[in-house]
């Protein structure tokens, strides 16, 4: 007999403590004698250890948009805990009646059980029914679950009868702890059911795609039966484990006939439904997230900030474990502005990549972040192709790559260190043909950084110099002019005041400061660009970008964050920098794009046409747009190139980064109200002289009047004039002083890019219908 039970025991894997304390029972008079065995097992069950301690379940971290919409979640096991009162009575009946149907009877060890199970078990020839009791199983799972390594975990599941008598004396603690209905919710909510799921939530959802709270007769016995061997009943794995959880489902069902749970014909006609699985995939991570890049964001700030945990090892484990709850600045209505006017130019197959971020002025919210690829990684893990795994719209901190050269949207931090100087609008200089950058430039450490050797044009080498005032220079982007400017000014002030508006490379480096850094030779991403702008239309004031704005614990505790702006230019500052950057649309280089509301920017084309951007602003929304190739900008630079379709000459700001700005900040601000800049203050800013302007306008004036009227007597003679224009849409400006005004170029770093936005503030509302251009 001893023998037979000892073999049933190890068919059963030792599965009950019970069983496992009644087979050394057993074995013990043979070794020690009858009173010894007596005397150990008297105080080993009197004298009990407290309770296991109970880590919180591991609990998945949902990642919520500004809506409270769902966007992703994180999780080490799948799970979402729910009181007992929201699981179906039919579930808690189906899994006390199969694994321990004397649960609300026995204080967690029972014998009778257990050998009705021995027996049961015995005569089958494998495991029909449960010798754990709940308890000990929830013991057991406690054990397992706050094992940290595999080898932790493997020693959790040990088979021994040592392991089985320290289980039972768990079991016994916490029934002294908690209620039977206490425990019951515990096991629910730690039990592993198969195909990744832990707890009967997760499960319910996983299989049925319901919630536990409404699971029928047929999808509870089916959950209960596989909590058993939950790896044999995987129905995701195949048809075979399918067949065996039907089976075990069927077996459930019998069950709760047997202690008349159900009745006769009510078990009848469960076990002729079908399996009716609607079996629902619960991805974590990023991947299979709707806005994958903006995930990444909000991960990498979790792994980094020290509010999540002290190391990075605590933080990974709190997003993977800690079921937060993550409310983000994401707004779905700009997010899809975004990816639809990126689609509608790049293809994700094109290695020529556009990236846009979005930031709210004022807060530093991102609002939209996007790229033109699609985010995991390509067929045979290759580097090229339609996907890529790096986060090219933010910096190398938040999973972004090197960042691409600015370009001429850094013009916007020299021209905002002029006006804190005092320059006036109508302020300017005589620019040469071409500038050596030979002397009048230190760094902020003070050493001299000039570079001799250096020739700056302006672009395509096209013009011999003039006079410029502030606003022409920069409308008209340049290149000598703002060389001049940032000498006169100093360089390290206009590094200090890029610094001021959150400018930080991209590779986490210091920033090159050099003489070319007003033409933007730095490396820049979108959302660092367009949270320095989002400052312009602030006022000045800048803010950290911002991903996240509250943090729910799993108890339910709320923790609110808070936006990290400072004052970075005076007010009256950015509302000139603002009236400026509004002439880059009627008179620069974005001539003739428009969103249809007061909008303020710089295009961005670099030196080499190697990357091209675009940066601008409303009162109440900033965005930065960035284009390069995937396969490295500076040996593939954007000329002759097919993107999404359509052939460029050379890729410039105003030609794609612009027309994709002007398309996604269109529908992002559909139906918003309308705002105004608030306007410079003419005493301080207004007027200014600029040396020889008046004499080269007048002479401008009379070439133009001379222009008129030969085309007046061509007209007259019956002549045609043919429309004229700049390759790929990207307009260029005229009526410069003396003709030389163009758009920006630069030497071998950059010819445009654009800047970092930064936070904004609403300005005056415009009392006017909004138009939507088409």
């Amino acid at each position: 007999m001893t023998s037979r039970l000892l073999g049933a025991a190890a068919a059963l894997g030792l599965a009950g403590a019970a069983g496992g304390i009644l087979v050394a029972g057993l074995a013990m008079p043979l070794v020690s004698g009858a009173g010894l065995a007596a005397r150990n097992a008297t105080s080993m069950f009197t004298e009990l250890p407290p309770p296991p301690s109970e880590d919180r379940l591991p609990e998945m971290t949902r990642i919520l948009d500004r809506n409270g919409e769902q966007i992703a979640q994180f999780y080490y096991q799948n799970r979402r805990s729910v009181p007992l009162d929201r699981v179906a009575p039919v579930m808690r009946q189906a899994i006390v009646a199969i694994e321990d149907s004397r649960f609300y009877e026995h204080g967690g060890l029972d014998v009778k059980g257990t050998l009705r199970a021995l027996i049961a078990n015995t005569r089958a020839g494998g495991i029909r029914q449960g010798g754990s009791s709940i308890t000990q199983q929830l013991v057991k799972n406690i054990m397992v679950t706050q094992a940290e390594t595999a080898r932790e975990r493997a020693l959790a599941r040990v088979r021994s009868i040592q392991r089985k008598i320290d289980e039972l004396r768990y079991a016994l603690a916490l029934e002294k702890k908690y209620t039977k209905d206490e425990i019951l919710e515990r096991y629910l909510n730690i039990a592993y059911f198969g195909a990744g799921a832990f707890g009967v939530q997760a499960a319910a959802q996983r299989f049925f795609g319901v919630d536990a709270a409404d699971l029928t007769l047929p999808q509870a016995t089916t959950l209960a039966g596989a909590v058993r061997t939950p790896y044999d009943t995987d129905p995701s794995i195949g048809a075979g484990q399918r067949a065996r959880l039907l089976a075990r489902r069927n077996l459930v069902i019998g069950r709760m006939a047997e202690l008349h749970v159900i009745g006769p014909e009510t078990a009848r006609t469960a076990r002729a439904a079908p399996l009716g699985l609607r079996m629902r995939a619960e991805p974590g991570g990023c991947q299979a997230s709707a806005y994958p890049f903006f995930c990444v964001y909000v991960q990498q700030e979790v792994l980094t900030d020290p509010a999540f945990g002290r190391t990075r090892a605590e933080r990974e484990r709190r997003l993977q474990r800690g079921g937060l709850t993550l409310w983000t600045t994401v707004d779905p209505v700009a997010q899809r502005a975004a990816e639809r006017a990126i689609a509608a130019r790049v293809d994700p197959r094109d290695n020529q990549t556009a990236a846009e971020t979005m930031i709210e002025p004022g807060t530093g919210f991102i609002r939209a972040m996007t790229v033109s690829k699609r985010y995991g990684r390509n067929r045979h893990n290759r580097s090229i192709g339609p996907r890529t795994t790096y986060n090219l719209a933010a910096d190398q901190a938040h999973g972004g790559g090197l960042g691409l050269q600015a370009g001429s949207t850094f013009k916007a931090f020299t021209l905002a260190t002029a006006l804190s100087q005092g320059m006036r609008f109508g302020d300017g200089f005589q620019i040469p043909g071409a500038f050596v950058p030979g002397s009048g430039y230190r760094d902020c450490s003070g050493k001299a950084v000039n570079d001799p050797t250096t020739t700056i044009y302006n672009a395509g080498g096209e013009g011999g110099g003039g006079p410029y005032t502030l606003e022409m220079g920069t409308w008209n982007s340049v290149n000598i002019f703002f060389m001049t400017l940032e000498r006169e000014v100093g360089l390290c002030n206009v590094v200090e005041t890029a610094k001021a508006l959150g400018i930080r490379r991209a590779d986490g480096e210091p920033l090159h400061e050099v003489p070319t850094f007003t033409l933007g030779v730095n490396e820049m991403d979108p959302t660092t660009v367009a949270a320095a702008f989002a400052a312009f239309a602030a006022r000045g004031r800048y803010c950290r970008p911002m991903a996240i704005t509250a943090v729910v614990a799993k108890d339910g505790t709320r923790t609110e964050m808070s936006p990290d702006c400072v004052t970075a230019l005076e007010p009256e500052v950015a509302d000139a920098v603002n009236h400026v950057l509004e002439g880059v649309f009627a008179r620069g280089t974005m001539r003739g794009q428009s969103i249809g509301r007061p909008q303020a920017g710089k295009t961005g084309t670099n030196n080499g046409y190697t990357s091209a951007w675009f940066a601008g602003y409303t009162p109440t929304l900033a965005g930065a747009v960035s284009i390069g190739d995937i396969r490295g900008s500076y040996r593939h630079p954007l000329t002759g190139v097919t993107i999404g379709g359509r052939y460029y000459g050379a890729v410039q700001g105003a030609s794609l980064p612009g027309p994709i700005w002007v398309d996604s900040m269109r529908r992002a601000l559909r139906g918003t109200p309308v705002y105004d800049f608030v306007p410079p203050d003419p005493a301080r800013f207004g007027g200014g002289f600029t040396p020889g302007l008046k004499e080269a306008l007048e002479k401008q004036r009379e070439k133009e009047k001379r222009k008129r009227e030969a085309e007046r007597e061509r007209h007259d003679g019956g002549g045609r004039t043919g429309e004229g224009g700049v390759a790929n849409g990207d307009e260029e400006p005229t009526g410069g002083a003396g003709g030389t005004m163009a758009r920006d170029s630069h030497p071998a770093e950059s010819r445009e890019t654009p800047p970092a936005a930064a936070p904004a503030r609403r300005g005056r509302p415009v009392h006017r219908a909004q138009q939507h251009p088409t």
